[in-house]
């Protein structure tokens, strides 16, 4: 268990970040760490593994990888699940399923391909243990097989995680169309925040919803393990060693940093909505972060920035058809152009008359933002939202028009 190929998967966009990440997390280096499209393949250790699955902000599972083999058809994908020492990690009594993803494969059913791994999966155990099969469980197994295809080779991974790594464990109120924790994790690590040893800058989300991102910021501010509030499926496993993960958990623990009683807010956050500012309210107090964050309610056209030193901006405002702003205190309805244009356009000039010196982040899958905010973008980090190709825009603010400058 101490050479394990390891995959962790992530958005598009985020795999250079999640790769210093686990060499932050473990050391790993050179051809022990390689970057790939949609992930990082680690050899690691076992203990690697445990401890990515708690402290990783940014990977969406921790898979290992049991299996990697020619095919053209699924007989032979029978035949490499068939190969596979299932009986070391994972008992008959356990369910399992199967789930394959493609690029490019030859095959015409994926859900043929999942049910002859299953097979292979099943008749390996009916095999070594007298007849006796794992049933399958689609909706919460105990154990997760993933295949991925391409044109003419297949992995077989068995998942470490269970529920995916964006499910903290404190997110219980939530909006329409939440921010996934992993991708606010990365828009954190992008904008470069938390980097280095100096003082954090005050970090402000202007449309915070349920508060993911300052949720995320305070964490990291807190050193707070993003996963201490969850378990995890290789807890269920056969290699599993409590002692092990009890002095893990305990090394997380003991790393938190609390903050100091009478100490200022460093992370803010508010909304138009007042029932989303009490939503991040409680979401803050269940991940442990209600004593750094300031949420409050209001239109993100006429907060004023929250603290005299400048600071950082970070946010993912709604988008879609149509982008309906309320005004303060929710008393009013202001019409917005169906691409959001006159809503980005009087943001601009808010933050140029008001926010002096600090700087502004924006994830949005319009590229053409920064003309509409009649902003130059001094950096653009693409960056994917799921299914939805993205920028991270990046504005210097600076107080005025350019035409006022010249």
């Amino acid at each position: 268990m101490n050479q394990l190929q390891i995959f962790l998967p992530c958005a598009a966009g985020v795999e250079d970040l999640l790769a210093a990440e686990v060499h932050d997390l473990t050391g790993l280096m050179g051809q022990d760490l390689l970057t790939r499209r949609g992930g990082v393949m680690a050899r690691a250790s076992w203990r690697d593994a445990m401890r990515l699955n708690l402290h990783s902000r940014l990977a969406q599972r921790v898979l290992v990888q049991l299996s990697y083999t020619d095919y053209r058809n699924e007989q032979d994908l029978y035949r490499a699940a068939s190969e596979v020492a299932w009986e070391i990690w994972f008992t008959p009594k356990q369910s399992i399923k199967v789930e394959v993803t493609a690029q490019h494969s030859p095959l015409t059913s994926l859900n043929f391909a999942a049910l002859k791994i299953k097979d292979a999966v099943c008749d390996r155990f009916r095999d070594k243990a007298h007849g006796v099969r794992p049933d399958v469980n689609t909706q919460w197994p105990d154990v997760r097989i993933y295949a991925h295809l391409t044109t003419d080779t297949c992995s077989l991974y068995i998942d470490t995680s269970g529920e995916p790594l964006f499910k903290r464990g404190w997110r219980e109120d939530k909006g329409d169309a939440p921010l996934k924790e992993t991708l606010a994790a990365a828009m954190i690590a992008a904008c470069g925040w938390a980097d280095g040893d100096d003082d954090l800058l005050p970090l402000y989300d202007p449309c915070c919803g349920s508060g993911t991102i300052a949720i995320e910021a305070a964490q990291i501010a807190c050193n707070i393990a993003p996963g201490s509030l969850r378990h995890f499926a290789f807890e269920k496993y056969l290699p599993f060693q409590a002692h092990v993960w009890s002095v893990i958990k305990q090394e997380a623990a003991d790393a938190v940093v609390k903050p100091q009683a009478g100490q200022k807010a460093l992370i803010y956050g508010s909304d138009v909505a007042h029932r989303m500012v009490d939503f991040a309210q409680r979401n803050a107090e269940r991940a442990g972060v209600a004593d750094v964050i300031e949420f409050r309610g209001g239109d993100a056209l006429q907060r004023m920035p929250p603290t005299d030193v400048p600071g950082v901006m970070l946010l993912n405002p709604p988008y879609g058809e149509r982008i309906a702003v309320a005004g303060v205190a929710g008393a009013r309805e202001l019409a917005q152009t169906e691409d959001g244009g006159e809503f980005f356009s009087q943001l601009a000039t808010h933050w140029k008359k008001n926010y002096s010196g600090w700087t502004g982040w924006i994830l949005t899958p319009d590229l053409k933002l920064p003309t509409k905010m009649r902003l130059k973008e001094s950096r653009r980090v693409p960056m994917w939202n799921g299914p939805i190709e993205c920028r991270m825009f990046r504005f210097d603010m600076v107080k005025g028009t350019a035409r006022d400058r010249k």
